[in-house]
């Protein structure tokens, strides 16, 4: 029977707690435009070792995630940040919902007291934050 070394028990136990960290994560209204704040979301999630999905408008590539203008059957969604106000949501509830997210942030300028309804009754989280404040500061 083969025996671990440190080294080898070293690396299983960090990709183990990198895979219990790692929340995929879509984010909703992404841009190209770099002083968008979608775009910065882009690169500090990827830069935060999460699995990135996005859709937005205009497809291309942003840190390395290909931004889909096509609505995806996206499987395994932790967690949907949205960068879209609360009028352009509105088409969009039933695909969102029908991912099942663990919770979706409302970063500040996407706040939408209807969808947060819908949400509340499907047991969906959800909270009123900004997704880069809350990876600066480690509570992502």
């Amino acid at each position: 029977m083969p025996t671990l070394t440190l080294v080898s028990t070293i690396f299983i136990i960090s990709n183990f707690k990198a895979m219990l960290l790692n929340k995929k994560t879509l984010v909703f209204g992404a841009s190209l435009n770099p002083s968008r704040y979608s775009n910065v979301a882009l690169h500090k999630l990827v830069a935060h070792q999460h699995d990135v999905v996005a859709f937005g408008l205009r497809e291309g590539v942003v840190a390395g995630v290909k931004i889909d203008t096509e609505l995806k059957p996206y499987t395994g969604i932790d967690t949907v940040t949205l960068y879209m106000n609360a009028s352009r949501q509105v088409p969009f509830y039933e695909y969102l919902m029908t991912l099942k997210p663990e919770r979706v942030i409302f970063n500040p300028g996407t706040e939408n007291p209807d969808f947060f309804k819908m949400l509340r009754e499907a047991n969906i989280e959800f909270e009123m934050a900004c997704t880069l404040v809350l990876l600066g500061t480690n509570q992502y």
